[in-house]
């Protein structure tokens, strides 16, 4: 009689404890069509867009951007600058990882540690020295000088179980091991403390997920969802139009209408902060590296038409790197595009018989990127300039991008750190093998100054004055034609409209929190 009064207790007391976070999610099924599924269970295998979202879904950040760029408490519930080179991040207390373990401080310090021996991640954590575990809620993430950009690479760090990730598996191997290619327990395997848990997965077929009955924070009503890849895009259309899945992520941009005037689904786009960018390789060609002819081309095309033709306007153009909400952004760029100036700087530069180019740029990876880059050939031939374009798959194009095959090259560039120095640091920077800086600067555009302003802003913790080097940078980009801004990508959604809050899950980074997705 004892022992079934004690158990009736520990009853309640489970009710109690988790009954109303599992009466959050009321058995509502979410079924998801996406172009790619994420390559791993692991978070710090790969650093991809499918990879990041199925971050938010299993684990949790430190802290999360919301829709308007700003930093919103996860599992820390705020933070302060110790000094210069020291922040301090508080946890949210009695948050547990789905096997059950509490997550301390030293979950944090063991992911810090984690991330920057990470193939993919390292590059971004180099600056970051050894934490400091001052309690289990509290830990100072400390960078070896100052770094304006601590918050903005907390969004990464998803905190992960080691107890759950150490000792071995039954091949011997550290659980904890980060594996790129072939089977590892992080691979396989999943402890977050995200608002789902990893119930089924077969790679290329179906990822099914199921509520944290545990969940620390607010939980939408959705119990169970259920991606799956469906890369052929009318296939994905056709599923959403059908109601055979709830949600599709991306939507080509000739369904764009069809989809906006059914009454049944919600088309959701926005411009991205992926710029869409050609280079002019100034050392392949010594045309290009004259900056009248690099002026002329950037006058020539017709970035607006652009957008409202190819991209049935559903993005911006840009003058420049950042997208609005960037630290360096300038409001007051003027638009370049003046055919007759582009006529004039190209006599000025001694082309007025014309000038011969060749181009690449492939056929798969940006939306639109092929009719892209016809439309520029074609904008191109109105200044006496010959294109010879050639496209490709976009497995076949980092190769001869890497190369410098061609004189132009298309490329777009999404920065891993939300921020504008990401941008030059990769595109515009001087190439440097030893650092990595201009890994991706195929146009071979090289200015000391520039430099030293993207060294500096990055050194610089006062977001005032960094905001005024990134605009620094900006223009000194911008009057030297260092290369051709186009628009920033489109990014789109569908959802039915039994999803309620689809427009409040989605964001810039596009990592939609389904955490929070709510259904009729």
């Amino acid at each position: 009689m004892k022992r079934t009064l004690v158990l009736l207790l520990m009853m309640l007391a489970a009710v109690l404890a988790f009954g109303p976070k599992a009466e959050a999610a009321e058995g509502k099924t979410f079924r998801v069509g996406i172009s790619s599924d994420p390559e791993s269970l692991d978070p710090h295998m790969q650093l991809s867009g499918p990879m990041l979202a199925y971050s938010h879904w299993v684990f949790d950040p430190l802290v999360r951007w919301t829709q308007d760029m700003k930093f919103e408490p996860r599992l820390a519930e705020k933070w302060e600058q110790i000094n210069p080179t020291t922040m301090r991040f508080h946890l949210r207390k009695g948050v547990k990882f789905h096997s059950g373990n509490p997550l301390t401080a030293a979950d944090v310090a063991w992911t810090i540690k984690r991330l920057k021996e990470s193939p993919d991640f390292k590059g971004l954590y180099v600056k970051f020295a050894e934490p400091k575990v001052v309690d289990d809620n509290t830990i100072d993430i400390v960078t070896t000088e100052p770094y304006g950009l601590v918050m903005n690479l907390a969004t990464y760090i998803f905190p992960m179980d080691s107890k759950f990730y150490t000792g071995t598996d039954a091949a011997g191997q550290p659980k904890g091991a980060v594996v790129k290619n072939g089977a590892s327990f992080a691979n396989e395997n999943a402890s977050g403390t995200g608002p789902f848990m990893v119930a089924q997965r077969e790679h290329g077929v179906k990822l099914v997920l199921k509520a944290n009955p545990n969940y620390w924070g607010k939980h939408g009503n959705v119990d169970t969802i259920e991606l799956t890849p469906i890369k052929n895009e009318a296939t994905r259309v056709a599923a959403i139009l059908k109601g055979d899945v709830d949600f599709i992520t991306p939507v080509p941009v000739q369904d764009y209408d069809q989809l906006a005037k059914n009454p049944d689904v919600e088309l959701i786009t926005m411009a991205s902060t992926r710029i869409i960018t050609f280079q002019l390789n100034q050392k392949r060609n010594p045309a290009l590296a004259n900056p009248k002819v690099r002026e002329a081309i950037i006058a020539a095309t017709d970035h607006a038409g652009i957008v409202a033709k190819i991209m049935k306007g559903y993005t911006v153009v840009t003058q420049q790197q950042a997208p609005k909400g960037y630290p360096g952004y300038i409001a007051d760029l003027k638009p370049r595009f003046d055919l007759a100036k582009a006529q004039k700087l190209m006599k000025e530069a001694g082309y007025e018989k014309g000038l011969e180019l060749t181009m690449i740029a492939p056929n798969n990876r940006y939306v639109n990127d092929e009719k892209v880059a016809q439309a520029f050939v074609s904008m191109m031939a109105k200044i006496g300039i010959k294109v010879n374009l050639k496209t490709m798959p976009k497995a076949q194009y980092w190769d001869e991008y890497d190369a410098q095959v061609a004189d132009i090259q298309m490329i777009g560039w999404h920065p891993d750190t939300e921020d504008t120095a990401n941008y030059g640091e990769y595109l515009l920077m001087c190439a440097n093998k030893d650092t990595g800086m201009g890994q991706y600067n195929s146009g071979n555009y090289c200015n000391k100054k520039y430099d030293a302003l993207i060294e500096e802003a990055n050194r610089t913790t006062d977001p005032k004055k960094r905001d005024a080097l990134l605009q620094e940078s900006e223009k000194l980009a911008y009057d030297e034609a260092a290369f051709v801004p186009l628009h920033m990508e489109p990014l789109s959604w569908a959802a039915r409209k039994t999803v309620t809050n689809a427009k409040a899950i989605i964001n810039v980074q596009d990592f939609p929190y389904f955490g929070d997705v709510v259904m009729k």
